[in-house]
């Protein structure tokens, strides 16, 4: 102690320096210090913003306004479950998830099942079919608006060629669900071929060959080696693209905006007009939490149908 006092400062910081940097490079710690500054990245960019919109929809509080921020507790949440506005735009959500996520599961297997095999340019066909889901929202919502417009675009130049008149299918709340419902689906269909042809590629050809022997029919072999290896694939798919199609929402803006009316205007929609539009932001921070709940619902379900598959599997 007493010679360290007789030292000079600047060579008292620089051992202090030194034995600073042989306590963080010692063994036992280089393996949280690789992985501090990832965890330090998702605090701030994920956690953060996650816990402090958490807070907010107990409060009342607009971002237009500069009064201070009021406790309501629970009143946000009640408010919404109580509203039919937004009940009727978990419907209008739901209709959208139902039809596009089941027209892409019939697409993206009838899809797998044909590129299974092997043909002429099937690689040149394969990256052309894969193309609509490496584009842009913003690309894809512009091309449906243009294809829909009722004067300009392909589909009602198709149709009045039959008819003699314009065709507008996003003028009436079933023609723009449809509309929607088809973009989303062309899309994605892609991705539920790749996870589909996944399976279909990884079934071995001597359960096809022992199946081929035995006479069984197309449907049982289908049912009997086909489905239990793409089963799990096909869940994984439906999960995904459920989870990701009731979030929608630059498609439905881009296309409908929400009309005609509120016809199309979907959950995610609402959550982006009520705090971006209306100010409303305690309320909108609450219906956010509303969607993460039917997320975690959807999820908790899709595990249960594979911890359920696996036992029967196993037993």
């Amino acid at each position: 102690m007493t010679s360290d006092m007789h030292l000079p400062p600047a060579f008292t910081t620089q051992r202090s320096a030194r034995g600073i940097l042989q306590w963080l490079n010692a063994p036992e710690r280089r393996g949280p210090l690789l992985v501090a500054p990832a965890i330090l990245t998702l605090f701030l960019v994920n956690i953060l913003p996650l816990l402090w919109s958490f807070g907010l929809s107990f409060f009342n509080y607009r971002a237009n306004r500069q009064a201070a921020p009021r406790f309501d507790g629970l009143d946000n949440y009640g408010d919404l479950l109580t509203d039919d506005r937004v009940w009727e735009r978990f419907v209008t959500t739901g209709m959208i998830v139902a039809g596009s996520v089941g027209l892409q599961l019939i697409i993206g297997f009838g899809l797998a099942l044909l590129f299974a095999k092997k043909f002429p340019l099937r690689r040149i066909l394969l990256m052309l079919v894969l193309t609509p889901m490496m584009l842009s929202f913003v690309s894809v919502g512009i091309f449906f608006k243009l294809f829909y417009d009722p004067s300009l675009g392909l589909l009602s130049w198709i149709v009045g060629q039959f008819t003699g008149e314009p065709f507008a299918i996003l003028a009436t709340p079933a023609g723009a669900i449809s509309a929607i419902v088809i973009a989303d689906a062309w899309m994605w269909s892609p991705f539920v071929m790749l996870l589909v042809l996944a399976g279909l590629v990884s079934v071995p050809d001597y359960l096809y060959e022992a199946a081929h022997v035995d006479r069984a029919s197309g449907w049982r072999r289908f049912r009997t080696i086909t489905l239990p290896y793409v089963k799990g694939l096909i869940l994984l798919a439906l999960l995904f693209r459920t989870i990701e199609t009731f979030k929608t929402f630059d498609l439905v803006y881009l296309i409908t905006a929400g009309g005609p009316g509120s016809a199309t205007e979907t959950v995610a929609v609402y959550a982006y007009r009520l705090g971006f539009q209306n100010f409303r932001t305690s309320e909108a921070s609450a219906l956010a939490y509303l969607i993460l709940f039917v997320v975690i619902v959807l999820t908790s379900l899709y595990l249960y149908l594979v911890n359920r598959r696996d036992a029967e599997a196993a037993s």
